[in-house]
């Protein structure tokens, strides 16, 4: 029986990424999206054709942030397929308008709060309980390098990933006796299309000595890091933080 990893925001981008990463190692998926049910789809039909086995990839349509669509989102799964070996908390949005920390809004600021860390929050505290069900699954989030590294443009973001981060332990911590390990993925630059309107930018800092490896980072390197886990090859670790970014995290003289 094939192992099943739900991964939220799997429509596009990173998540897009990680599904077909899961696809490869012959994981049946559901993939929820927000909006885009089109792009959902398209992960789907590209999941099954890079699978080297016969796998399921189902979507689902469901707003992370609202508690009857997290429910939803769970009972899909239950419907589905009768059980959950992997969660990916992959789902978040960046500030609709970056703006100074001195004149960014209330708006943007609970817009983010409520995808990038009550979301997961609360969709890994529901996912955890039928995991103690099962007395076995892994947790993934997927943070960013911003959860430590400023941007003051954009400083609702960077919080959120911050309070996102703290996730992982809080999960890890109270899960561990049940069998059930807690990780973070924290990416760096990514080239999605979340990032191509700033892509000349980080071209240019990426030549100038940025990251240790000189070159953007892709969705499959996330995917990969995904893998790992999924395949159990960190089985004495839980609460960690991996980091794929390139080498961004090192300090150097």
């Amino acid at each position: 029986m094939n192992p099943v990893a739900l991964i939220t925001g799997g429509s596009r981008g990173i998540g897009r990424g990680i599904a077909l990463e899961l696809a490869r190692i012959g994981h049946n998926l559901v993939i929820n999206f927000a909006k885009n049910e089109a792009a959902a789809l398209e992960t789907a039909q590209q999941c099954l054709k890079s699978a080297p086995k016969s796998i399921r990839a189902e979507v689902f349509r469901a707003d992370i942030s609202k508690c009857a669509d997290r429910g939803a989102l769970v009972d899909f799964c239950r419907k589905s397929f009768g059980r959950l070996d992997l969660l990916v908390n992959n789902a978040g949005v960046a500030p609709e308008l970056r703006a100074d920390i001195l004149e960014a809004s209330e708006e943007s600021f609970d817009r983010l709060m409520a995808i990038n860390v009550k979301g997961p929050y609360f969709l890994t505290q529901l996912v955890a309980k039928w995991m103690i069900e099962q007395r076995a699954g892994k947790i993934v989030m997927i943070s960013s390098v911003s959860a430590y590294a400023v941007s003051t443009t954009r400083g609702d973001y960077c919080i959120a990933k911050a309070a996102l981060s703290m996730i992982t332990p809080l999960y890890a911590a109270r899960l561990a006796e049940h069998g059930i390990r807690v990780y973070e993925i924290r990416p760096g630059i990514i080239e999605t299309d979340m990032t191509a309107a700033v892509k000349a930018k980080y071209d240019n800092l990426i030549a100038q000595g940025l990251t240790p490896i000189a070159r953007w980072g892709t969705p499959a390197d996330v995917g990969k890091a995904v893998t790992a886990i999924a395949q159990d090859m960190l089985p004495f670790s839980t609460g960690e933080v991996i980091n794929v970014d390139g080498g961004f995290h090192i300090r150097t003289l």
